[in-house]
């Protein structure tokens, strides 16, 4: 990866998580956290174990960050750009739908 596509994917990341580290954290501590997102074999999330992996992005400096880093980056960025375009109609505070894009880090109603 360019030094320049990776700078543009982390900007994209910082555009794209609107969630602080420690608000992200509390979030993923509840319930609606857990319960969001596609499970496997009634495990964790993929959406949940993302939302860890993005906190200790976020708290991360940038010259630490590994290509693998900067790739999970670029899909955190592509979920949150495809999920916000299929936005649900009315109101979405208290859907599975912003519960994902939550634990993906991005609060839509911010």
């Amino acid at each position: 990866m360019s030094p320049r596509d990776r700078d543009e994917t982390i900007k994209a990341f910082a555009r794209a998580v609107n969630l602080p580290p420690a608000e992200l954290e509390r979030w993923l501590r509840t319930e609606p956290s857990r319960a969001a997102g596609q499970h496997k074999g009634g495990g964790e999330s993929t959406g949940h174990a993302s939302g860890r992996r993005i906190v200790r992005l976020q708290r991360t400096r940038k010259a630490d960050l590994s290509d693998d880093d900067v790739a999970h980056m670029r899909k955190v960025v592509g979920y949150v750009s495809r999920h916000t375009a299929q936005r649900p109609k009315g109101d979405v505070r208290d859907t599975r739908w912003r519960h994902s894009l939550m634990n993906w880090g991005h609060d839509p109603l911010r």
